[in-house]
C-alpha cells in the first residue's frame, strides 16, 4: 500500500499544524478549511474506511473525536462542532471537525483554489493545542 498524504502527515514527511496526537490518533488543522478550527482527525493506521478499523482504534479515534470536539467548541467560542466522515477524497479514515455557530457555516464548502493561510493556521493550531 503506497502512503496516504495522511500517513506522510503522521510521519513527519509533510508539515501539518498538529494540535493532538496519541497512541492511535493525529489531529491536525485542514489547510483549506470550512470554517477556523476545521480539525482533521486520522487513525494512525492507514485504512480507508473508518469502519475498517479494527476495535480499539476504533474506539480510540471515536474518544480523540469528542476530546477534540470540546476543545474546539470551548476555545474557538461557537456552540457547535460538526462532524463530517466523507471518505473519498483521501484513501485514509478520518474526520473533519468544523467549528460553527450558524448551518450555513457548517454547509459551506471548501474552495481548494485558496492558498492555505499558514500563519493563520499557526496561530489558531497553538490555541487549539493540547
Amino acid at each position: 500500500m503506497i502512503d496516504s498524504i495522511f500517513t506522510k502527515i503522521i510521519n513527519g514527511d509533510i508539515p501539518s499544524h498538529k494540535i493532538y496526537e496519541d497512541e492511535y490518533t493525529y489531529a491536525f488543522l485542514d489547510i483549506n478549511p470550512i470554517a477556523p478550527g476545521h480539525t482533521l482527525v486520522v487513525p494512525k493506521q492507514q485504512v480507508e474506511f473508518v469502519w475498517d478499523l479494527e476495535e480499539e482504534p476504533y474506539l480510540a479515534l471515536q474518544r480523540a473525536v469528542k476530546k477534540i470536539a470540546l476543545q474546539l467548541r470551548a476555545r474557538m467560542s461557537v456552540p457547535y462542532v460538526g462532524e463530517q466522515i466523507v471518505g473519498v477524497d483521501v484513501p485514509h479514515a478520518h474526520v473533519h471537525l468544523i467549528p460553527f455557530s450558524k448551518v450555513s457555516e457548517f454547509k459551506a464548502a471548501q474552495d481548494p483554489a485558496v492558498e492555505p493561510n499558514h500563519e493563520q493556521l499557526a496561530q489558531i493550531a497553538q490555541k487549539l493545542a493540547f
